[in-house]
Protein backbone atom coordinates (compact mmCIF):
# COMPACT_ATOMS: atom_id res chain seq x y z
CA UNK A 1 0.00 0.00 0.00
CA UNK A 2 1.51 3.30 -1.05
CA UNK A 3 -0.31 5.68 1.30
CA UNK A 4 2.19 7.04 3.82
CA UNK A 5 -0.48 7.05 6.52
CA UNK A 6 -0.34 3.25 6.62
CA UNK A 7 3.27 2.14 7.26
CA UNK A 8 4.32 -1.51 7.14
CA UNK A 9 0.95 -2.96 6.12
CA UNK A 10 0.32 -6.54 7.02
CA UNK A 11 2.63 -6.75 10.03
CA UNK A 12 0.94 -8.97 12.60
CA UNK A 13 2.40 -8.50 16.09
CA UNK A 14 2.41 -11.47 18.42
CA UNK A 15 -0.82 -11.69 20.37
CA UNK A 16 -0.63 -11.47 24.12
CA UNK A 17 -0.87 -14.99 25.52
CA UNK A 18 0.32 -14.55 29.10
CA UNK A 19 -1.50 -16.96 31.34
CA UNK A 20 -3.12 -18.92 28.52
CA UNK A 21 -2.91 -22.69 28.55
CA UNK A 22 -2.04 -25.08 25.73
CA UNK A 23 0.52 -23.34 23.54
CA UNK A 24 -1.12 -19.94 23.47
CA UNK A 25 -4.72 -21.11 23.32
CA UNK A 26 -7.13 -20.23 26.12
CA UNK A 27 -8.68 -23.04 28.11
CA UNK A 28 -11.79 -20.95 28.72
CA UNK A 29 -13.42 -18.60 26.24
CA UNK A 30 -16.05 -16.40 27.84
CA UNK A 31 -19.20 -16.25 25.73
CA UNK A 32 -19.93 -13.10 23.74
CA UNK A 33 -23.49 -12.50 24.94
CA UNK A 34 -25.29 -9.53 23.44
CA UNK A 35 -26.49 -6.88 23.65
CA UNK A 36 -23.66 -5.70 26.00
CA UNK A 37 -24.20 -8.52 28.51
CA UNK A 38 -20.63 -9.39 27.63
CA UNK A 39 -19.51 -5.83 28.26
CA UNK A 40 -16.00 -4.49 28.69
CA UNK A 41 -16.05 -5.03 32.46
CA UNK A 42 -16.79 -8.75 32.12
CA UNK A 43 -14.27 -9.31 29.32
CA UNK A 44 -11.59 -7.48 31.28
CA UNK A 45 -12.27 -9.49 34.43
CA UNK A 46 -11.92 -12.78 32.51
CA UNK A 47 -8.75 -11.65 30.74
CA UNK A 48 -7.22 -10.71 34.09
CA UNK A 49 -7.75 -14.35 35.09
CA UNK A 50 -5.61 -15.47 32.14
CA UNK A 51 -8.48 -16.59 29.89
CA UNK A 52 -10.06 -15.10 26.76
CA UNK A 53 -12.46 -12.28 27.61
CA UNK A 54 -14.95 -11.40 24.88
CA UNK A 55 -17.04 -8.28 24.34
CA UNK A 56 -20.26 -8.29 22.37
CA UNK A 57 -20.28 -6.07 19.29
CA UNK A 58 -24.00 -6.53 18.61
CA UNK A 59 -25.79 -3.17 18.64
CA UNK A 60 -22.76 -1.59 20.30
CA UNK A 61 -23.22 1.72 18.45
CA UNK A 62 -26.64 2.22 20.06
CA UNK A 63 -25.26 1.13 23.43
CA UNK A 64 -22.50 3.73 23.10
CA UNK A 65 -24.79 6.67 22.41
CA UNK A 66 -27.19 5.60 25.16
CA UNK A 67 -24.37 5.42 27.69
CA UNK A 68 -23.44 8.97 26.66
CA UNK A 69 -27.05 10.14 27.03
CA UNK A 70 -27.12 8.65 30.51
CA UNK A 71 -24.21 10.91 31.43
CA UNK A 72 -21.31 8.47 30.95
CA UNK A 73 -21.09 7.73 34.66
CA UNK A 74 -17.43 7.40 35.63
CA UNK A 75 -16.30 8.96 32.35
CA UNK A 76 -15.14 5.61 30.95
CA UNK A 77 -16.65 6.02 27.48
CA UNK A 78 -15.19 9.49 26.97
CA UNK A 79 -11.80 8.36 28.27
CA UNK A 80 -11.66 5.66 25.62
CA UNK A 81 -12.98 7.97 22.90
CA UNK A 82 -10.07 10.36 23.48
CA UNK A 83 -7.74 7.78 21.93
CA UNK A 84 -9.81 7.12 18.79
CA UNK A 85 -7.75 8.28 15.79
CA UNK A 86 -10.61 10.08 14.02
CA UNK A 87 -11.17 13.09 16.27
CA UNK A 88 -13.92 14.72 14.20
CA UNK A 89 -16.12 11.63 14.65
CA UNK A 90 -15.53 11.81 18.39
CA UNK A 91 -16.45 15.51 18.50
CA UNK A 92 -19.55 14.94 16.39
CA UNK A 93 -20.68 12.05 18.57
CA UNK A 94 -20.26 14.02 21.78
CA UNK A 95 -22.03 17.05 20.31
CA UNK A 96 -25.02 15.01 19.24
CA UNK A 97 -25.42 12.56 22.09
CA UNK A 98 -23.54 13.43 25.29
CA UNK A 99 -25.73 14.75 28.12
CA UNK A 100 -23.52 15.77 31.07
CA UNK A 101 -26.41 15.61 33.53
CA UNK A 102 -27.91 12.48 32.04
CA UNK A 103 -31.31 11.83 30.50
CA UNK A 104 -34.54 11.99 32.52
CA UNK A 105 -35.71 8.40 33.03
CA UNK A 106 -39.07 9.04 31.36
CA UNK A 107 -37.59 10.64 28.24
CA UNK A 108 -36.67 8.69 25.10
CA UNK A 109 -33.12 8.19 23.92
CA UNK A 110 -32.08 9.95 20.76
CA UNK A 111 -31.82 7.24 18.13
CA UNK A 112 -29.17 6.51 15.57
CA UNK A 113 -30.08 6.24 11.89
CA UNK A 114 -31.20 2.73 11.02
CA UNK A 115 -28.39 0.78 9.33
CA UNK A 116 -28.59 0.65 5.54
CA UNK A 117 -26.43 -0.73 2.76
CA UNK A 118 -25.38 2.75 1.64
CA UNK A 119 -25.05 4.26 5.13
CA UNK A 120 -23.13 7.47 5.66
CA UNK A 121 -19.66 8.42 6.83
CA UNK A 122 -20.71 9.59 10.30
CA UNK A 123 -22.65 6.43 11.14
CA UNK A 124 -19.91 4.16 9.82
CA UNK A 125 -17.41 6.15 11.85
CA UNK A 126 -19.59 5.87 14.93
CA UNK A 127 -19.86 2.09 14.47
CA UNK A 128 -16.07 1.95 14.36
CA UNK A 129 -15.87 4.22 17.39
CA UNK A 130 -18.22 1.94 19.33
CA UNK A 131 -16.19 -1.18 18.53
CA UNK A 132 -13.01 0.68 19.44
CA UNK A 133 -14.35 1.99 22.74
CA UNK A 134 -15.59 -1.38 24.02
CA UNK A 135 -12.33 -3.17 23.17
CA UNK A 136 -10.16 -0.30 24.46
CA UNK A 137 -11.86 -0.39 27.86
CA UNK A 138 -11.68 -4.19 28.03
CA UNK A 139 -7.93 -4.10 27.27
CA UNK A 140 -7.08 -1.11 29.45
CA UNK A 141 -4.46 -1.75 32.14
CA UNK A 142 -3.36 -5.29 31.17
CA UNK A 143 -1.87 -7.21 28.25
CA UNK A 144 -4.27 -10.15 28.16
CA UNK A 145 -6.20 -11.01 24.98
CA UNK A 146 -9.65 -9.61 24.26
CA UNK A 147 -12.01 -10.90 21.58
CA UNK A 148 -15.18 -9.53 20.05
CA UNK A 149 -18.32 -11.49 19.17
CA UNK A 150 -20.61 -10.50 16.31
CA UNK A 151 -23.66 -12.08 14.70
CA UNK A 152 -23.35 -13.10 11.06
CA UNK A 153 -27.06 -12.35 10.65
CA UNK A 154 -26.45 -8.68 11.50
CA UNK A 155 -24.29 -7.82 8.51
CA UNK A 156 -24.50 -4.10 7.88
CA UNK A 157 -22.58 -2.80 10.94
CA UNK A 158 -19.97 -5.57 10.99
CA UNK A 159 -17.18 -4.22 8.79
CA UNK A 160 -17.00 -0.84 10.53
CA UNK A 161 -17.35 -2.40 14.00
CA UNK A 162 -14.55 -4.87 13.25
CA UNK A 163 -12.29 -2.08 12.01
CA UNK A 164 -12.80 -0.11 15.21
CA UNK A 165 -12.14 -3.18 17.32
CA UNK A 166 -8.95 -3.84 15.38
CA UNK A 167 -7.80 -0.25 15.91
CA UNK A 168 -8.09 -0.97 19.64
CA UNK A 169 -6.05 -4.18 19.36
CA UNK A 170 -8.68 -6.92 19.45
CA UNK A 171 -6.99 -10.32 19.33
CA UNK A 172 -9.88 -12.65 18.37
CA UNK A 173 -13.09 -12.38 16.36
CA UNK A 174 -15.93 -14.85 17.06
CA UNK A 175 -19.00 -15.09 14.84
CA UNK A 176 -22.04 -17.37 14.78
CA UNK A 177 -25.72 -17.27 13.74
CA UNK A 178 -24.92 -17.87 10.10
CA UNK A 179 -22.05 -18.86 7.82
CA UNK A 180 -19.40 -16.11 8.01
CA UNK A 181 -17.39 -17.11 4.94
CA UNK A 182 -16.59 -13.48 3.98
CA UNK A 183 -15.14 -12.43 7.32
CA UNK A 184 -11.61 -13.91 7.11
CA UNK A 185 -10.90 -11.97 3.92
CA UNK A 186 -12.43 -8.84 5.38
CA UNK A 187 -10.08 -9.13 8.37
CA UNK A 188 -7.15 -9.46 5.97
CA UNK A 189 -8.14 -6.27 4.14
CA UNK A 190 -8.93 -4.26 7.26
CA UNK A 191 -5.61 -5.21 8.84
CA UNK A 192 -4.03 -3.22 5.99
CA UNK A 193 -6.55 -0.35 6.19
CA UNK A 194 -7.92 -1.34 2.78
CA UNK A 195 -11.38 -0.91 1.33
CA UNK A 196 -13.40 -4.09 1.72
CA UNK A 197 -16.80 -5.45 0.70
CA UNK A 198 -19.42 -7.89 1.93
CA UNK A 199 -22.16 -9.61 -0.03
CA UNK A 200 -25.41 -9.06 1.84
CA UNK A 201 -27.83 -11.93 2.33
CA UNK A 202 -30.68 -10.16 0.55
CA UNK A 203 -33.90 -11.24 -1.09
CA UNK A 204 -33.57 -10.32 -4.77
CA UNK A 205 -35.65 -11.02 -7.88
CA UNK A 206 -34.55 -13.92 -10.06
CA UNK A 207 -31.46 -12.83 -12.01
CA UNK A 208 -31.50 -9.63 -9.97
CA UNK A 209 -28.34 -7.77 -9.05
CA UNK A 210 -26.82 -9.00 -5.78
CA UNK A 211 -26.55 -6.58 -2.86
CA UNK A 212 -23.05 -5.65 -1.77
CA UNK A 213 -22.00 -3.31 1.04
CA UNK A 214 -18.62 -1.57 1.18
CA UNK A 215 -16.43 -0.06 3.87
CA UNK A 216 -13.35 2.06 3.21
CA UNK A 217 -11.20 3.05 6.22
CA UNK A 218 -9.74 5.92 4.18
CA UNK A 219 -13.20 7.52 4.18
CA UNK A 220 -12.81 8.19 7.90
CA UNK A 221 -9.72 10.37 7.35
CA UNK A 222 -6.96 10.59 9.91
CA UNK A 223 -3.23 10.15 9.51
CA UNK A 224 -0.40 8.20 11.11
CA UNK A 225 -2.77 5.34 11.80
CA UNK A 226 -1.38 2.43 13.80
CA UNK A 227 -0.16 -0.83 12.37
CA UNK A 228 -2.88 -3.42 12.79
CA UNK A 229 -2.58 -7.05 13.73
CA UNK A 230 -4.94 -9.43 11.99
CA UNK A 231 -7.01 -11.05 14.77
CA UNK A 232 -7.58 -14.79 14.95
CA UNK A 233 -10.96 -15.81 13.56
CA UNK A 234 -13.10 -18.43 15.33
CA UNK A 235 -16.41 -19.20 13.60
CA UNK A 236 -19.11 -20.58 15.90
CA UNK A 237 -20.50 -23.70 14.25
CA UNK A 238 -22.92 -26.49 15.11
CA UNK A 239 -21.53 -29.37 13.01
CA UNK A 240 -18.23 -30.65 11.64
CA UNK A 241 -19.71 -30.37 8.14
CA UNK A 242 -19.95 -26.60 8.46
CA UNK A 243 -16.35 -26.46 9.67
CA UNK A 244 -15.25 -28.33 6.55
CA UNK A 245 -17.24 -26.00 4.30
CA UNK A 246 -15.72 -22.90 5.88
CA UNK A 247 -12.19 -24.24 5.58
CA UNK A 248 -12.79 -24.80 1.85
CA UNK A 249 -14.83 -21.72 0.98
CA UNK A 250 -13.90 -18.96 3.43
CA UNK A 251 -12.15 -15.96 1.88
CA UNK A 252 -9.16 -16.18 4.22
CA UNK A 253 -7.57 -18.13 7.04
CA UNK A 254 -9.45 -19.54 10.03
CA UNK A 255 -7.56 -20.19 13.25
CA UNK A 256 -10.05 -22.35 15.16
CA UNK A 257 -13.70 -23.26 15.72
CA UNK A 258 -16.20 -23.04 18.54
CA UNK A 259 -18.50 -26.06 18.31
CA UNK A 260 -21.82 -25.07 19.84
CA UNK A 261 -24.50 -27.53 20.92
CA UNK A 262 -28.20 -26.55 20.75
CA UNK A 263 -28.27 -26.25 24.55
CA UNK A 264 -26.35 -22.95 24.31
CA UNK A 265 -28.08 -19.63 24.95
CA UNK A 266 -29.04 -16.96 22.43
CA UNK A 267 -29.57 -18.06 18.84
CA UNK A 268 -29.27 -21.75 18.00
CA UNK A 269 -28.72 -23.29 14.59
CA UNK A 270 -32.00 -24.68 13.22
CA UNK A 271 -32.28 -28.49 13.33
CA UNK A 272 -30.96 -30.22 10.22
CA UNK A 273 -33.51 -33.00 10.38
CA UNK A 274 -36.56 -30.98 9.37
CA UNK A 275 -39.21 -29.06 11.27
CA UNK A 276 -40.15 -31.32 14.16
CA UNK A 277 -41.41 -29.78 17.40
CA UNK A 278 -42.16 -31.03 20.89
CA UNK A 279 -45.38 -30.40 22.84
CA UNK A 280 -44.17 -26.89 23.81
CA UNK A 281 -43.35 -25.92 20.24
CA UNK A 282 -39.60 -26.30 20.71
CA UNK A 283 -37.55 -27.60 17.76
CA UNK A 284 -36.36 -31.17 18.24
CA UNK A 285 -32.67 -31.84 17.65
CA UNK A 286 -31.25 -35.24 16.69
CA UNK A 287 -28.03 -37.01 15.81
CA UNK A 288 -27.51 -34.93 12.67
CA UNK A 289 -27.29 -31.82 14.84
CA UNK A 290 -24.34 -33.10 16.85
CA UNK A 291 -20.83 -32.44 15.70
CA UNK A 292 -18.68 -35.50 15.10
CA UNK A 293 -15.68 -34.74 17.28
CA UNK A 294 -13.57 -37.36 15.56
CA UNK A 295 -14.13 -35.42 12.36
CA UNK A 296 -13.31 -32.18 14.16
CA UNK A 297 -10.02 -33.63 15.37
CA UNK A 298 -9.25 -34.79 11.83
CA UNK A 299 -9.41 -31.19 10.60
CA UNK A 300 -6.26 -30.45 12.59
CA UNK A 301 -7.62 -27.17 13.93
CA UNK A 302 -8.05 -26.14 17.57
CA UNK A 303 -11.66 -26.19 18.70
CA UNK A 304 -13.65 -25.39 21.81
CA UNK A 305 -16.94 -26.97 22.92
CA UNK A 306 -19.88 -24.77 23.87
CA UNK A 307 -23.38 -25.40 25.19
CA UNK A 308 -23.80 -26.75 28.76
CA UNK A 309 -20.01 -26.62 29.10
CA UNK A 310 -19.95 -24.56 32.29
CA UNK A 311 -18.54 -27.11 34.73
CA UNK A 312 -15.16 -28.67 35.59
CA UNK A 313 -16.48 -32.04 34.41
CA UNK A 314 -17.51 -30.59 31.04
CA UNK A 315 -14.10 -28.95 30.68
CA UNK A 316 -12.31 -32.21 31.50
CA UNK A 317 -14.50 -34.09 29.02
CA UNK A 318 -13.79 -31.52 26.32
CA UNK A 319 -10.05 -31.83 26.85
CA UNK A 320 -10.35 -35.61 26.71
CA UNK A 321 -12.07 -35.26 23.33
CA UNK A 322 -9.13 -33.27 21.97
CA UNK A 323 -10.67 -29.82 22.36
CA UNK A 324 -8.50 -26.88 23.41
CA UNK A 325 -11.11 -26.03 26.04
CA UNK A 326 -14.64 -24.71 26.36
CA UNK A 327 -16.65 -21.60 25.66
CA UNK A 328 -18.89 -20.71 28.59
CA UNK A 329 -21.70 -18.18 28.55
CA UNK A 330 -24.55 -18.72 30.99
CA UNK A 331 -22.69 -18.66 34.31
CA UNK A 332 -20.66 -15.64 33.18
CA UNK A 333 -23.86 -13.86 32.10
CA UNK A 334 -25.13 -13.60 35.67
CA UNK A 335 -21.87 -12.72 37.46
CA UNK A 336 -21.28 -9.31 39.03
CA UNK A 337 -19.38 -7.86 36.09
CA UNK A 338 -21.85 -8.77 33.34
CA UNK A 339 -23.99 -6.11 31.71
CA UNK A 340 -27.39 -7.50 32.68
CA UNK A 341 -29.40 -4.84 34.49
CA UNK A 342 -29.01 -5.50 38.22
CA UNK A 343 -32.70 -6.17 38.92
CA UNK A 344 -32.97 -8.59 35.98
CA UNK A 345 -29.83 -10.42 37.07
CA UNK A 346 -30.98 -10.76 40.65
CA UNK A 347 -34.46 -11.89 39.64
CA UNK A 348 -32.95 -14.74 37.63
CA UNK A 349 -30.51 -15.73 40.40
CA UNK A 350 -33.31 -15.70 42.99
CA UNK A 351 -35.44 -17.99 40.83
CA UNK A 352 -32.49 -20.34 40.28
CA UNK A 353 -31.95 -20.55 44.04
CA UNK A 354 -35.65 -21.27 44.50
CA UNK A 355 -35.49 -24.06 41.91
CA UNK A 356 -38.01 -22.22 39.77
CA UNK A 357 -36.44 -21.77 36.33
CA UNK A 358 -37.53 -22.58 32.83
CA UNK A 359 -35.69 -22.01 29.54
CA UNK A 360 -37.72 -22.32 26.35
CA UNK A 361 -36.19 -22.77 22.90
CA UNK A 362 -38.57 -20.44 21.10
CA UNK A 363 -38.77 -21.24 17.40
CA UNK A 364 -40.65 -18.00 16.64
CA UNK A 365 -39.21 -15.25 18.85
CA UNK A 366 -36.33 -14.14 16.65
CA UNK A 367 -37.06 -12.43 13.33
CA UNK A 368 -33.92 -14.14 11.99
CA UNK A 369 -35.81 -17.45 11.79
CA UNK A 370 -33.24 -19.06 14.09
CA UNK A 371 -34.48 -20.66 17.34
CA UNK A 372 -33.81 -18.40 20.31
CA UNK A 373 -33.47 -19.44 23.96
CA UNK A 374 -35.78 -17.51 26.31
CA UNK A 375 -35.88 -17.54 30.12
CA UNK A 376 -39.46 -17.62 31.39
CA UNK A 377 -39.52 -14.56 33.63
CA UNK A 378 -42.55 -12.76 35.09
CA UNK A 379 -43.00 -9.25 33.73
CA UNK A 380 -40.83 -9.88 30.68
CA UNK A 381 -41.72 -10.44 27.04
CA UNK A 382 -41.44 -14.18 27.66
CA UNK A 383 -45.05 -13.99 28.91
CA UNK A 384 -47.49 -14.10 26.02
CA UNK A 385 -49.91 -11.62 27.61
CA UNK A 386 -47.08 -9.11 28.12
CA UNK A 387 -45.84 -9.61 24.57
CA UNK A 388 -49.33 -9.10 23.14
CA UNK A 389 -49.66 -5.73 24.92
CA UNK A 390 -46.53 -4.28 23.31
CA UNK A 391 -47.06 -1.97 20.34
CA UNK A 392 -44.90 -3.17 17.44
CA UNK A 393 -42.19 -0.74 16.39
CA UNK A 394 -38.93 -1.15 14.48
CA UNK A 395 -36.67 1.75 15.44
CA UNK A 396 -33.27 0.03 15.76
CA UNK A 397 -33.37 -2.16 12.67
CA UNK A 398 -30.39 -4.44 13.23
CA UNK A 399 -32.31 -7.56 12.23
CA UNK A 400 -34.03 -6.11 9.19
CA UNK A 401 -33.91 -8.14 5.99
CA UNK A 402 -32.63 -6.39 2.86
CA UNK A 403 -34.90 -6.72 -0.16
CA UNK A 404 -34.19 -5.65 -3.73
CA UNK A 405 -37.48 -4.74 -5.40
CA UNK A 406 -38.42 -5.51 -8.98
CA UNK A 407 -37.55 -1.89 -9.76
CA UNK A 408 -34.01 -2.45 -8.44
CA UNK A 409 -34.41 -0.35 -5.30
CA UNK A 410 -33.54 -1.53 -1.79
CA UNK A 411 -36.15 -1.97 0.92
CA UNK A 412 -35.81 -3.14 4.51
CA UNK A 413 -38.27 -5.23 6.47
CA UNK A 414 -38.41 -7.09 9.78
CA UNK A 415 -40.90 -9.76 10.81
CA UNK A 416 -41.14 -8.01 14.20
CA UNK A 417 -42.14 -4.62 12.79
CA UNK A 418 -45.79 -3.51 12.48
CA UNK A 419 -47.55 -6.26 10.54
CA UNK A 420 -49.04 -3.94 7.91
CA UNK A 421 -45.62 -2.45 7.18
CA UNK A 422 -44.05 -5.87 6.78
CA UNK A 423 -46.76 -7.10 4.42
CA UNK A 424 -46.59 -3.88 2.39
CA UNK A 425 -42.92 -4.63 1.71
CA UNK A 426 -43.78 -8.07 0.32
CA UNK A 427 -43.44 -10.04 3.54
CA UNK A 428 -45.59 -13.06 4.35
CA UNK A 429 -47.98 -12.29 7.21
CA UNK A 430 -47.39 -15.79 8.61
CA UNK A 431 -43.78 -14.80 9.33
CA UNK A 432 -44.92 -12.14 11.81
CA UNK A 433 -46.66 -14.53 14.20
CA UNK A 434 -44.88 -14.76 17.54
CA UNK A 435 -41.97 -12.59 16.44
CA UNK A 436 -40.49 -10.43 19.18
CA UNK A 437 -38.43 -7.28 18.85
CA UNK A 438 -35.08 -8.61 20.02
CA UNK A 439 -33.34 -5.30 19.31
CA UNK A 440 -35.37 -3.34 21.85
CA UNK A 441 -35.73 -6.20 24.34
CA UNK A 442 -32.00 -6.93 24.50
CA UNK A 443 -31.27 -3.23 25.04
CA UNK A 444 -33.71 -3.35 27.94
CA UNK A 445 -31.83 -6.34 29.39
CA UNK A 446 -28.81 -4.13 30.02
CA UNK A 447 -30.62 -1.08 31.35
CA UNK A 448 -30.77 1.07 28.21
CA UNK A 449 -34.30 0.27 27.09
CA UNK A 450 -36.09 2.86 24.96
CA UNK A 451 -39.07 4.88 26.19
CA UNK A 452 -41.35 4.66 23.19
CA UNK A 453 -43.76 7.35 21.98
CA UNK A 454 -46.74 7.66 24.31
CA UNK A 455 -45.01 5.68 27.08
CA UNK A 456 -43.32 6.78 30.31
CA UNK A 457 -41.51 3.53 31.12
CA UNK A 458 -38.86 1.71 29.10
CA UNK A 459 -39.23 -1.31 26.86
CA UNK A 460 -39.37 -4.64 28.68
CA UNK A 461 -36.60 -7.25 28.66
CA UNK A 462 -36.45 -10.68 27.06
CA UNK A 463 -33.76 -12.68 28.82
CA UNK A 464 -31.80 -15.43 27.12
CA UNK A 465 -29.79 -18.23 28.68
CA UNK A 466 -28.43 -21.66 27.96
CA UNK A 467 -30.38 -24.69 29.11
CA UNK A 468 -28.02 -25.22 32.05
CA UNK A 469 -29.18 -22.14 33.97
CA UNK A 470 -29.14 -24.12 37.22
CA UNK A 471 -25.34 -24.27 36.95
CA UNK A 472 -25.34 -20.93 38.75
CA UNK A 473 -25.96 -22.78 42.01
CA UNK A 474 -22.66 -24.61 41.61
CA UNK A 475 -20.73 -21.34 41.46
CA UNK A 476 -22.47 -19.54 44.31
CA UNK A 477 -20.82 -19.92 47.69
CA UNK A 478 -23.06 -21.03 50.59
CA UNK A 479 -25.39 -18.21 51.57
CA UNK A 480 -24.30 -15.96 48.68
CA UNK A 481 -26.64 -14.42 46.12
CA UNK A 482 -23.97 -13.10 43.75
CA UNK A 483 -20.55 -14.08 42.44
CA UNK A 484 -17.69 -12.71 40.35
CA UNK A 485 -16.15 -13.65 37.02
CA UNK A 486 -12.99 -14.71 38.85
CA UNK A 487 -15.06 -17.16 40.91
CA UNK A 488 -16.43 -18.62 37.67
CA UNK A 489 -12.92 -19.15 36.30
CA UNK A 490 -11.74 -20.70 39.59
CA UNK A 491 -14.75 -23.01 39.62
CA UNK A 492 -14.20 -24.15 36.03
CA UNK A 493 -10.52 -24.79 36.62
CA UNK A 494 -11.23 -26.68 39.81
CA UNK A 495 -9.60 -24.11 42.07
CA UNK A 496 -12.69 -23.08 44.03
Amino acid sequence: MSDARFPNPGRTPALATAGLAGGGHPTIIQGGMGVAVSNWRLAKAVALCGQLGVVSGTGIDSVLVRRLQDGDVGGHVRRAMEHFPFSDIVKDTLRRYFLPDGRPADKPYLRLPLPTVEGNRFHRGLMALAGYTEVFLAKEGHDGPIGINLLTKIQLPNMATLYGAMLAGVSHVLMGAGIPRDIPGILDELSQHRRTSMRIDATVPRDGEPVVAHFDPAELGGDALPELGRPDFFPIISTHALASILLKKATGAIQGFIVEAPTAGGHNAPPRGGKTFDERGQPVYGDRDRADLEQMRALGMPFWLAGSSGSPDALAAALDEGAAGVQVGTIFAYCDESGFETAVKQQVIDRVLAGDTDVLTDAKASPTGFPFKVVTLPGSLSESEVYEQRTRVCDLGYLREVVRTDEGKLAYRCASEPVADYVAKGGDIAETVGRKCLCNALMANVGVGQVQKGQTTPELPLVTSGDDLAAITRVLKPGATSYTAAEVVDYLLGQA
